[in-house]
């Protein structure tokens, strides 16, 4: 409990005199990458410029001490920046007072979500969102990042506020007023960051390509030629803010903060999980909703707005060397003294240049890989990604997330409600004649007790599909006597319970019955508290396999054994007809 509510106890004995040195300067590498970032990220939410540093320097920090990564780095991001301004822009002007109180607020309550899910274990919440969703989600709101950035890159002129589609038919009728000289300043911003990537990919891209921009800008005379800039960056640390904690705000926000702190949360456990997976380390998803939620609560008081883990950041500061959270640290306190220094730079930052940084930060949003691999992989999955991206690019950000969760879990269901049940039958070949798959080792069956394995749950979900076939077995294969191999079934609800007491009942009218053997010992514990056995027959569960086989085989019709030619069981030798040798 100590080391939920101080978790930093758990690696602190990790730091040493060489971990701190490789924390710095892993730090220091994270500091200067997320520098143009933070400001590309700002503009993205419709915030000031500072408003993206200040979340880079106090999220980082409290994320860090209190979630369980070693190597995750929170922070602003696109796609929350996206949502950010999607929730907020309907009820106020981007950049406005009005605005920065808002997201303040956002920011607040969807920390509250965050450290409540985390409090309240729900940790596992998060796996229910496919990763196909997170992949059409991120798709869609790279194009949307893109999309609002054409005005800033082009110089045609189009409204604020309008839709996607609005505003590709903006570009289509004023594609005649592009300003040339802003559309060559971003290219050349663009092409800079990524000639810089490619031939030295260790060093800053996204702040090369700055420079180059606004060198490229100076040299032409920009403000001559209708260049305009991002303006001075104010040069100090987070100034204290105090978010709406009147009800009216509290209440008009509290469902876009709801989309934030659930995208927040998936995009931070996902990278956590991901880098985990490299650095061979244990992670703790409630401890990691804890560390979310105090970060982006911290936040709303230090003028930051709602961040989480940043698999940029996070990936470079675990390429970097980075042993334990405090490289985080070290980043934070670094950029604050890097802005400090260099903040008054940003009066000669074309906004055009920034376009065109944000239009790099988008493509490299897109999952190519992963997206090809879906389409030739799955038809379930791309119609998933399909229905994902387009509710992004058409819906409202937050509804299109929770369309995503809502396809998950739909996707679960149907996996779960459809159990494979396969035919069992004794395999010769094995020592005790284990029970082996019918169709895969062309095994003969008994034509009275029909072997089943249902490789799932049996809950309200799946009903209709056990007792389909069950039903099927017993109309079609004229088999009466159905015995259900249990060891892959995870769980039985009391819905299920009760279907299977309804089967064995059906069954026993016909002169059959439906038994079960090898259960899980959660399975039977649930059981004995329902009385399950009491209603579907004390002597028809069985421990063992040995058991069942010798008491069904008893109560087959011996008549039908007399002249059986399968005798698959080794239990057939005592029954009527059995040949001796």
């Amino acid at each position: 409990m100590k080391q939920f509510f101080l978790p930093f106890l758990a690696w602190l004995g990790l730091v040493n005199r060489e971990s701190l040195k490789a924390d710095f300067f892993a730090g220091l590498t994270g500091a200067v990458v997320v520098l143009p970032q933070g400001v590309a990220f700002a503009a993205i939410a419709g915030l000031p410029p500072e408003y993206g540093l200040y979340t880079a320097m106090v999220t980082p920090i409290i994320a860090g001490l209190f979630g369980s990564s070693l190597h995750l780095v929170s922070g602003p991001t696109t796609a929350i920046s996206l949502v950010v301004f999607s929730t907020i822009s309907r009820y106020a002007e981007p950049g406005s007072a009005q605005f920065i109180q808002m997201v303040l607020t956002l920011t607040f309550l969807a920390g509250v979500y965050q450290l409540v899910f985390g409090l309240m274990r729900l940790g596992m919440l998060v796996n229910f969102v496919s990763h196909t969703v997170v992949i059409g989600f991120t798709a869609g709101a790279a194009i949307l990042i893109a999309t609002s950035q054409i005005k800033y890159v082009t110089g045609i002129p189009i409204p604020k506020g309008e839709s996607f589609l609005h505003t590709w038919v903006d570009v289509g009728v004023g594609i005649g007023s592009t300003n040339f000289y802003i559309l060559m300043i971003a290219a050349f911003t663009m092409l800079s960051a990524l000639m810089l990537k490619r031939y030295l990919p260790k060093m800053p891209h996204l702040l090369f390509g700055m420079v180059m921009g606004s060198l490229a800008s100076i040299a032409i005379g920009g403000a001559a030629h209708g260049l305009t800039y991002v303006g001075e960056i104010k040069g100090q640390l987070p100034p204290l803010s105090l978010p709406d904690f009147s009800f009216a705000s509290l209440k008009q926000l509290a469902s876009g903060a709801f989309a934030v702190a659930l995208l927040g949360l998936i995009e931070a456990v996902s990278i956590a999980r991901s880098i985990a997976t490299k650095s061979q380390q244990r992670l703790d998803g409630n401890q990691e909703f804890v560390g979310q939620g105090l970060s982006n609560i911290a936040g709303s008081f230090f003028s930051s707005y709602a961040g989480s883990g940043s698999f940029t950041r996070s990936g470079i500061n675990y390429s970097a060397g980075a042993r334990t959270p405090l490289s985080a640290v070290f980043a934070a306190i670094l950029l604050a003294i890097i802005v400090l220094l260099v903040a008054p730079l940003a009066a000669y930052l074309p906004v055009a240049a920034m376009g065109g940084i944000i239009m790099l930060v988008a493509y490299n949003l897109i999952d190519f890989h992963h997206i090809k691999h879906i389409l030739h992989s799955s038809k379930t999955e791309t119609s998933i990604l399909a229905t994902t991206f387009f509710a992004t690019l058409f819906m409202e950000l937050e509804f299109a997330i929770y369309m995503g969760v809502l396809l998950s879990l739909i996707i679960f269901l149907m996996r779960t409600s459809m159990p494979n049940i396969v035919d069992l039958a004794p395999n010769p070949a094995e020592p005790r004649h284990k029970f082996a798959e019918v169709t895969e080792y062309g095994l003969k069956e008994c034509p009275q007790l029909k072997l089943v394995r249902v490789d799932m749950s049996i809950y309200f979900g799946s009903l209709d599909k056990v007792q389909r076939e069950l039903a099927c077995i017993a109309e079609r294969q004229h088999i009466k006597h159905v015995l259900i191999v249990g060891e892959s079934i995870n769980f039985i609800d009391l819905a299920g319970a009760e279907m299977l007491i309804q089967e064995a009942k059906r069954l026993k009218s016909l002169g059959g019955g439906l038994y079960l053997q090898g259960a899980k010992n959660k399975v039977y514990d649930f059981m004995d508290r329902i009385d399950f056995v009491e209603d579907f027959g004390a002597g028809n569960v069985f421990s063992s396999k040995e058991a069942a086989l010798q008491s069904l085989t008893k109560r087959l019709d011996h008549s039908i054994c007399a002249t059986c030619d399968k005798r698959i069981f080794r239990e057939c030798a005592k029954l009527p007809g059995a040949k001796t040798v």
